[in-house]
Parts: structure tokens; sequence; C-alpha cells
């Protein structure tokens, strides 16, 4: 299936009842690093949603994830998927994992909440979206990035054209990952599994290229492995010429020393100049347009403090799944939102890998 053909059917399938007079029922697959953040999110919306079941492979990180959310542990999500009521699907498993749990959760009747990136390869995003439309169930990705106060102004000022004709966007990811972080776990730094800088840790920074600017005409990529004993590159730049015409790059490292630096997007305009900064795109550090709004006078508050890479989205996040469950909003990131930035990180590996420029879509 084409992405236009993925795109055509977006309307065309049956979705669940909405959930109006109970608790929306999660399961959380993967007891992970990422995991912790799902489970502090649903907590925050306990009136509204509960975890009855979690899964994971470790023991002891399915016994650490049970004793501490009180939900039900299963070994296998074959197992779960068979004896837990959930609602709902979370999958916070490595990546190369997530097209076939998602096919499997979709075939059992329940809708997938999908960590980012939603897949590793192009194909298998694609099977997930129209195999949860076969199903009649919700493919929702986690982008908890967007959700975040100084990203939500920047779209805003970007949506009512306050920088006139945009002319270059710069973003950058400075941060760090040890070798320790890569022998954690047999599945990180691979091909298969879990990508690179770009597609594991970047994968936020790379959707916001098209949600933030635009559709994207085409892309040049450069990727290298300079210090990390892993099959996938540690540093890389892309350069990317833009629909409406701008020219950006994306730069990424996780070779910075000593610590994470930086997290930025900086968009110069026509009309105006924004740079967000910070160690994840918390802390506007330029605002400038040639015409001042009352809005502008409270831009300082949207910046805040953190210490985490992940920024605080999770649980506006699920705020967003959980009316979309009682059908009360649309999907802020569904399974074809998802596929725009997993297309721009395909189309740059296929760019550095080839040594040539790719034009988007890769598909018509």
């Amino acid at each position: 299936m084409k992405r236009d053909a993925v795109t055509a059917c977006s309307a065309l399938h049956d979705l669940p009842a909405p959930l109006k007079e109970r608790r929306l029922r999660l399961a959380l697959v993967g007891c992970g690093r990422i995991a912790q953040n799902h489970f502090k999110a649903i907590t925050q919306h306990a009136e509204r949603c509960e975890l009855t079941a979690v899964c994971d492979t470790d023991p002891l990180a399915l016994a650490a994830a049970a004793e501490l959310t009180g939900a039900r542990p299963f070994a296998s999500m074959h197992k779960m998927l068979a004896h837990c009521d959930a609602d709902c699907v979370i999958l916070a498993t490595p990546s190369g994992l997530h097209a076939e749990q998602a096919i499997e959760a979709a075939a059992s009747g329940r809708s997938v909440i999908t960590e980012k990136p939603m897949a590793t390869r192009w194909e298998d995003g694609k099977r997930m979206v129209a195999a949860c439309d076969a199903a009649g169930v919700h493919l929702f990705v986690v982008k908890q990035n967007r959700r975040n106060a100084t990203l939500q102004l920047l779209k805003r000022a970007v949506a009512q054209r306050r920088f006139g004709r945009i002319y270059m966007v710069t973003m950058n990811v400075f941060w760090t990952r040890p070798q320790e972080y890569y022998d954690s776990a047999s599945w990180r730094g691979t091909w298969e599994f879990d990508g690179g800088a770009f597609m594991n840790q970047a994968s936020h920074y790379v959707d916001l290229l098209d949600w933030i600017v635009g559709p994207i005409e085409s892309v040049q990529a450069y990727t290298a492995t300079l210090a990390r004993d892993i099959e996938v590159e540690d540093t890389g730049v892309i350069s990317v010429r833009w629909r409406n015409g701008a020219l950006g790059s994306m730069n990424v490292t996780m070779l910075t020393y000593p610590s994470n630096l930086e997290g930025s997007i900086t968009i110069i305009g026509e009309l105006g100049t924004v740079r967000i900064g910070g160690v994840a795109v918390n802390q506007i550090q330029q605002w400038q347009f040639a015409e001042e709004r009352p809005e502008d006078e409270g831009i300082a508050r949207a910046s805040y403090e953190t210490t985490s890479v992940y920024g605080f989205g999770h649980p506006l996040y699920y705020d967003n799944v959980i009316k979309v469950m009682r059908g009360e909003a649309a999907p802020e990131t569904d399974g074809r939102e998802g596929l725009k930035s997993l297309e721009v990180l395909i189309a740059s590996y296929l760019s550095a890998r080839d040594g040539r420029r790719v034009a988007l879509p890769l598909e018509y």
C-alpha cells in the first residue's frame, strides 16, 4: 500500500464506540526507561484512565513495574492480549518491534499507542496504519514534544504567518550517550531494533521539520559513527529544502562533552526571528517580530526548567488520547501523522547511504 492509498482510506474505517461510562483501560508493553514517563502520565489522569496490565520479558523490570503500578504482570504480549481487558496497548518497546506488536494488538481489537519512532522501516509504518484501519482501531504515535508550551507558541506564530516568508531553519541536538548506554541492552545501536542518533534520540526533532515549517521538498544527509561501538550513526547532518522555499539544516550528535548541551530550533524569516533552545527546546531565547502582539509580553513565562530531554508533554499527550477514546476530540498525532517523520528519517538514511539528494514524498 502506497502512502497515498494509506491517506485515502483515513476516514473509511469504523472506529471503536466512544467510552462514556468508565475509565479507559490501558496495558503497557516494555517496562524500561521511557515507560516511567507513561506511568507518571497515566497516574495524573487516574480519574479517566487506569493501567490494568504490564508486560516485559525481563523478570526484574516486570516485577518492578507491577509493584509500582499495581497492574497485572505478563511475561508475554500474546498472553497479555488473551487475558487482559485493556482498550489500548502502549508500545514502549524497542522500535524495531513496534510493527509486529501493533499489528497483533490491532488484531485483538485494541487501539495502539506507540512510542517514537513508530517503526524503523517505511513499509512497517504503512503496515501498522493499514492493520489498525482494517481492525477499526486507533493508532496513536507519541510525539509529546509537540505539546511543550514553547513549541506550541512557535507553531502558532508560523500558522499566523508572523514570520512572513521563512528563509532559514536550523535545528541542533547536541547530546551525549556514552558507550555504557548502548551496552546496557543488546538491541541498542542496531539497525533492526533501534536506529541511530536521527532515528532514536533526535526523532522528535525530525518531527518538527514538517510539523512546524511545512512539507519538505528534499533532503541531503551525511552520517558518521565517530566514537561509539555501534552499527548506526552517533553523528549526522541533514540539509533540507522545504516546499515553501526555505532552506535549513539539522545537526545531531550523541558525542557532546561532557553532557547534554542543546536541543534547539531557530527560524529566520522576512518579518521575524525566533530561537528556542535549552537542553530540550525548553527556553525561548529570541522572540522578535516586526509586528508586536499583546501575547508577546508573556513569552518568557513559556520557558521552563528541565533536567530531562523528554520534556513534560506525556500527560498532555494522554489527555488527547483519552478525549479521542471518549469521542470528545480528534487525534493530534495518529498513524498518518507519524508516517510524516518516518518518511523524512528514511529519506535521510537513503541519502546518507547513497550519497545523493532524496526528494519527497518517497512514493506517489
